[in-house]
């Protein structure tokens, strides 16, 4: 398997080496909480209400890395560390919630 791909409950979650920690694909990880065949347009409307919210810094937490897609070649995703991670799922009603960040605590670090 390869080592940039961990998996919740079957669903592959990309995530990369970046400033010596993982970072985790976010629309993998909100796909794999809410099982949305929209999850790109889920973090958007995510994204809008967590800064509504007050957690403005919320942009300077994110990165833009290069992840490999299903078509093989590799595009700029946001992505966030295991910190911010936790932060993205708090906000996210799902089922799933809390056992994906006992796994997270397991993958992240």
């Amino acid at each position: 398997m390869d080592a940039n791909i961990a998996v919740f409950r079957g669903k592959e979650i990309r995530r990369t080496i970046h400033n010596k920690e993982w970072w985790f694909s976010i629309v993998d990880v909100i796909e794999a909480l809410t099982g949305s065949d929209r999850p790109r347009k889920y973090w958007s409307d995510l994204k809008k209400k967590l800064s509504d919210e007050g957690y403005n810094k919320l942009s300077d937490k994110i990165g833009q890395l290069k992840l490999k897609s299903s078509d093989g070649k590799f595009y700029e995703t946001d992505c966030a560390n295991t910190e911010t991670m936790f932060r993205v799922i708090q906000s996210i009603p799902s089922p799933k919630a809390e056992p994906f960040k006992r796994w997270l605590a397991k993958v992240g670090y």
